[in-house]
């Protein structure tokens, strides 16, 4: 379907752009002279016409503000939905509560303006206001503290929500030794560069990809190689493993992380329903996540993470209770919980929703959706803790965080709240390198494509190097 605006001065398209595509997110939205929806800036107002529709209101000195909030509102009568971040678009919005509960403002003053402000619900201001009351003790102030992230860039299959460097291993196995070869690289010279300017590792962090898609033996390659480097005799407070595919997780691997005394896993199971798994390509079924859940129970592992998404293809309120209850039995120490992004470059916006016409649920039925994700978290005894949203999320929602008093995942707040540099290690890898003092972040990025990375790993680590020389030469200097 086909959203057409006639805007008269094209200087606020995005903003404008950015307010329909909350209302229709899987709709093509274009400007033309013959819109059906007519916005029109003016000296001292802005107007909204669709039809008989008309609404208007008037300029202050923050116009992008202004359009915003009519576009929104107006969008709001017109369609009757209800989406409760309103007219936030940002990727972090507890970040707004901490800073104005940094500048001393009470929680009634901040909830009285993401209410009027930003159009948000009460409901998601509070929610903003307890995770950054959380996160807040966890923020770093140190520019020597430093996060680890390692990628695996292979999964045992792509799932079609997926748009991150993350090839199935199965049409890749020739890729596996170089990669894991660059990586070993990559991870001894940085430990090197650790040592050498003194710095202090918080977190270690092995995501993907699927960090358990390659063998047992390449896994345990790989850990004695993270272990060595940047967790043996460092002290660190976290070493987390995304485990996420059940088909990719054994006994050895298992074990091979209870050697390299990694503190927590994934278990990522995604929706409990086995006719979903099949469509979104995952590769396993419930039983698989039960059975590998339990297996890491008995072995010990006492921080254990599950992901679910909402707004699967074919999912509605039923298939969320189902996953809900099956989760409830497990009892994971953290839960987060994911609104599906629907990504352009993903399978599942290409075949189900472009080709095949697949609905998404209406916002109704995703609030209650969700709704039950959060009934789930309190009944596990899980607390919010992290949040970020993402563009083109379904019922424009949040990715939410839930974990047990003490099980917080560092890494995830840190790397959330942007105040400690991550070191990145791995194809696609992007490593944030973080300026306290001046508010400044500066970013490197690793090659994405698997055969470039392997073939210029030397050059990614060389210029990792001197990014990072910017910040901590001079601090010794």
């Amino acid at each position: 379907m086909e959203i057409k605006i006639k805007l008269n001065d094209m200087k606020y398209r995005y903003d404008v752009y950015q307010m329909f595509n909350i209302y229709f997110p899987l709709d093509e939205i274009k400007f033309l002279d013959d819109g059906d929806y007519i916005v029109n800036i003016l000296d001292n107002k802005v107007e909204f016409i669709n039809g008989d529709y008309y609404k208007e209101t008037a300029i202050s000195e923050n116009i992008k503000e202004d359009i915003k909030r009519l576009v929104f509102s107006s969008l709001k009568d017109i369609t009757e939905e209800e989406y409760p971040w309103g007219i936030l678009v940002g990727i972090r919005p507890s970040k707004i509560a901490l800073k104005y509960l940094e500048e001393g403002k009470t929680e009634e003053e901040i909830i009285e303006i993401f209410k009027k402000k930003h159009l948000a619900s009460e409901e998601k201001a509070k929610l903003c206001i307890e995770i950054a009351k959380t996160e807040v003790s966890f923020v770093n102030n140190d520019s020597k503290n430093i996060a680890i992230y390692i990628g695996m860039a292979f999964c045992p299959t792509r799932c079609f929500y997926c748009s991150f460097a993350a090839n199935p291993i199965m049409g890749n196995k020739k890729l596996v030794n170089p990669y894991l070869e660059a990586l070993i690289y990559e991870i001894r010279e940085m430990k090197k560069y650790v040592d050498e300017r003194n710095l202090n590792i918080e977190t270690v962090y092995f995501g993907g990809g699927t960090p358990t898609a390659v063998n047992n033996e390449e896994f345990e390659l790989i850990m004695q190689e993270a272990y060595n480097a940047f967790v043996k005799g460092k002290g660190i407070k976290e070493f987390t493993v995304e485990c996420g595919r059940p088909d990719s997780i054994t006994k050895e691997k298992l074990e091979t992380m209870k050697k390299f005394n990694v503190t927590r896993i994934s278990i990522n199971p995604q929706t409990m329903n086995d006719e979903t798994l099949k469509m979104i390509g995952r590769g396993h079924n419930s039983k698989d996540v039960i059975e590998k859940f339990n297996l890491a129970r008995s072995m010990g592992f006492n921080d254990i993470n599950m992901d679910m998404i909402i707004g699967l293809p074919g999912e509605g309120i039923k298939e969320v209770l189902h996953t809900k209850e099956e989760i409830l039995k497990l009892h994971p120490d953290s839960l987060t919980v994911h609104g599906l992004s629907l990504k352009r470059a993903s399978i599942l916006y290409e075949n189900f929703i472009l080709k095949k016409g697949i609905q998404v649920k209406k916002q109704a039925e995703l609030a209650d959706m969700y709704e039950e994700s959060r009934i789930l978290a309190k009944k596990l005894g899980l607390h919010p803790y992290y949040m970020y949203r993402q563009k083109n999320m379904v019922g424009n929602m949040e990715n939410l965080g839930y974990s047990r008093k003490g099980a917080e995942c560092i890494y995830n707040i840190q790397m959330i709240e942007d105040k400690q540099t991550i070191i990145a290690l791995g194809a696609d890898a992007v490593s944030k390198v973080v300026f306290l003092e001046e508010g400044r972040i500066e970013r490197f990025a690793n090659i994405k494509d698997v055969r470039e990375y392997c073939n210029r790993i030397e050059e990614m680590v060389e210029g990792k190097k001197k990014l990072l020389d910017t910040l901590y030469l001079n601090k010794e200097e």
